[in-house]
C-alpha cells in the first residue's frame, strides 16, 4: 500500500497545473522527465493492483508479453510529434497522458518485467534503442517545425536526448550480455 500511495502521490504533484506547465515548458523536460516520471507513477501503483486482481494480471498476461506490448505500443505513441503537441493544446488529451502512461503503461510494465525472459528484455532494450535512434535522428534532420508550440532548437535539443538515451541503453546491453550476470542474481 505504501508504494501505491508514493506513485498516486506523485502522479497527483505531476499533474498539479504549476508543476506540469513547467515540465512541459521544455520538450526535453516534457518528454525525457514528465513521461517516464507518470510512467514510474503507475509501476509503483502496479503493486497495489497485482495484489488486488491476481487473477486478472495470471489469465491475462501469464508470460509477459501482452503487457509488455501493451506499454511499448503506449511508449511509441506517446513518442510521435503530434501527440505530445496536443496535450498541450487539448485538455483531454492531457488527461490520457496521464491515464495511458501511468495505467496502461506503468503498471503492465511492472507486471510484465519480473515474467519476460532475459532475451525479451534485451529485445525490449534493443528496441527502444533503434526507436530513439530513429526518433533523434528524425528530430535533429527535420528543419520544420515538427510541434506547433516547441521551438525548432527544442526539437534539436530533444534529437540529441533521443540519441544520448539510446546510447546509453547500447552501451546498458553490451555490458548486460558480456558480463557475468549470475553473480548477481540471487
Amino acid at each position: 500500500m505504501k508504494q501505491f500511495l508514493i506513485g498516486l502521490g506523485l502522479l497527483i504533484v505531476l499533474a498539479l497545473p504549476p508543476v506540469a506547465n513547467l515540465l512541459e515548458s521544455i520538450m526535453i523536460i516534457h518528454m525525457h522527465m514528465q513521461m517516464p516520471s507518470i510512467v514510474i507513477a503507475g509501476f509503483l501503483m502496479g503493486k497495489l493492483f497485482q495484489q488486488r486482481f491476481p487473477t486478472l494480471f495470471e489469465k491475462w498476461n501469464e508470460n509477459g508479453v501482452p503487457g509488455i506490448l501493451l506499454f511499448t505500443v503506449i511508449m511509441v505513441y506517446w513518442t510521435i510529434p503530434k501527440t505530445m503537441d496536443e496535450t498541450l493544446t487539448i485538455t483531454s488529451m492531457e488527461v490520457f497522458k496521464f491515464f495511458s502512461l501511468s495505467l496502461l503503461a506503468g503498471v503492465p510494465l511492472r507486471d510484465s518485467w519480473k515474467k519476460l525472459s532475459d532475451r525479451a528484455k534485451n529485445l525490449v532494450f534493443i528496441f527502444f534503442t533503434v526507436k530513439y535512434l530513429g526518433m533523434g535522428v528524425l528530430y535533429i534532420n527535420t528543419n520544420m517545425q515538427l510541434c506547433n508550440n516547441y521551438l525548432v532548437i527544442d526539437q534539436i535539443t530533444l534529437g540529441w536526448g533521443f540519441i544520448t538515451t539510446a546510447i546509453c541503453i547500447a552501451i546498458y546491453l553490451v555490458y548486460n550480455n558480456f558480463t557475468d550476470q549470475s553473480i548477481y542474481k540471487e
